[in-house]
């Protein structure tokens, strides 16, 4: 194991891991950053691939932040502890826990992406936020959903927002990403039947049947769903609104179908 000390928020190592805040920076080197040791802890259990973590040791106060640094002591990864100042410049708002690391980002390709039998799935079309995609993880885990695929993404999954938003959760669900022609061929080639979630539909989500091989397909707010999830071989569905409003945060949406997916499913 590798133990370096930085002071100077300056230092070239210091300048490369911030530059991962950019997507551009993230998709060229295929790393992102991980902030938290909730975060991180997820991310080994999942096996990701820990490149380095920087550690102001002042604010491993947390035992969830000692036991992380303790599996990344053991696993022999490279550790820079780093001053305050250099911290602040890696950290990511208020909540932290002393640690920042930089992780190989996983690969989210359809063709690797295994589903168990009866598989329940969430996919999301052209959304945006990176919060949003981490909260409707956090919903996905809680909920039991097998994956979630990204069709059409406005932004990289493992977005370090995302990754926060999710709160590691992004490390536990199983995810795949691509052009929504190919999302729609790979779920036709599943058997999984499509229940979309769309403004113009009139049936609610509990009059539907979301047992058995499925997947539960949102738009973003300003959007919705392309054209490519309407027709015959989907279901429409459409979630009660009795205000003002017309439609839900994505992520809120994605916890009504996705709850209501499991109450059916026992």
């Amino acid at each position: 194991m590798s133990r370096t000390t930085i002071a100077s928020a300056s230092n070239p190592r210091i300048k490369a891991a911030v530059r991962l805040r950019d997507r551009r920076e993230r998709d060229r080197s295929g790393l992102t950053i991980v902030d938290g040791a909730r975060e991180l802890g997820r991310a080994l259990d999942a096996g990701v691939i820990v490149e380095e973590a920087f550690v102001h040791p002042p604010l491993v106060r947390s035992e969830d932040a000692r036991g992380v640094l303790g599996r990344l002591r053991e696993r022999e990864i490279a550790i820079v502890e780093v001053s305050d100042t250099a911290f602040e410049k890696l950290a990511f708002g208020d909540r932290s826990d002393g640690i920042v690391a930089i992780v190989r980002a996983p690969a989210t390709s359809l063709e690797t992406l295994a589903l168990p039998p009866d598989p329940l799935v969430v996919v999301l079309e052209g959304v945006e936020k990176p919060g949003n995609i981490g909260a409707v993880l956090r919903t996905a885990d809680g909920a039991g959903a097998d994956a979630l695929v990204l069709a059409d993404p406005r932004t990289d999954i493992f977005n370090p927002n995302a990754i926060r938003a999710s709160l590691g959760t992004i490390f536990t669900v199983p995810i795949g990403a691509g052009a929504t022609p190919e999302v729609r061929t790979w779920l036709d080639a599943h058997a999984l039947r499509l229940v979309a979630a769309r403004p113009d539909a009139e049936l609610p989500p509990w009059d539907v049947d979301l047992s058995g091989p499925v997947a539960i397909v949102l738009g973003s707010e300003a959007d919705g769903l392309g054209a490519r999830w309407a027709g015959g071989a989907v279901t429409g569905v459409r979630i009660p609104m009795r205000g003002a409003a017309d439609s839900l945060n994505v992520s809120i949406a994605a916890a009504v179908m996705l709850y209501e997916a499991r109450r059916q499913r026992g």
